[in-house]
């Protein structure tokens, strides 16, 4: 990286990254919250009120405990292997980051992008996700950026307006 600073990712994506992006966006805010105490007051009640219940009443309770720490996250886990059987997810991707923006290429096709058109960075634990908008985001992975993972936050702090960047 002599000169101008340029950063080349080769990445393909795996279940684990899809699913972390995924638990992301299902337990963050005021849901992330919700879930938290909507669990932790179920797991409450089971073990208060256990002896004074019937059966139908705990497996209720149980199957409370367990929604958003079992089957949310395993269900989940098997919509991020499902999205990896689609060809778009299947095909490594190269990304080439400089000052001006980013290049994304994935088989024959090439995509430049500049630095206002990303709506934010969010660093969560194991990647980073760039938004574009609502409905489109690249996510980098943790593995993939390796021991230039300090280097990279830099280069976006210095790239990116402070207020686009979350946890970088």
């Amino acid at each position: 990286m002599a000169g101008e600073e340029r950063f080349h990712f080769h990445i393909q994506m795996d279940a684990k990254d899809l699913w972390m992006f995924s638990m992301y966006h299902a337990n963050k805010g005021y849901l992330g919250v919700f879930n938290v105490l909507f669990t932790l007051a179920s797991l409450y009640l089971l073990v208060t009120q256990w002896s004074q219940t019937g059966m139908g009443r705990r497996l209720l309770l149980l199957v409370c405990v367990l929604m958003f720490t079992v089957w949310q996250p395993g269900l989940l886990f098997l919509k991020a292997m499902k999205q990896l059987k689609n060809d778009r997810m299947k095909s490594p991707m190269d990304m080439t980051f400089t000052k001006e923006g980013f290049t994304v290429t994935q088989k024959d096709q090439s995509m430049d992008v500049a630095w206002d058109q990303i709506r934010g960075v969010v660093g969560i634990r194991g990647e980073y996700i760039l938004y574009m908008g609502q409905m489109r985001a690249y996510l980098i992975p943790d593995r993939i950026l390796g021991q230039d993972k300090e280097k990279f936050a830099g280069f976006l702090r210095e790239v990116l307006p402070g207020e686009r960047l979350k946890r970088v």
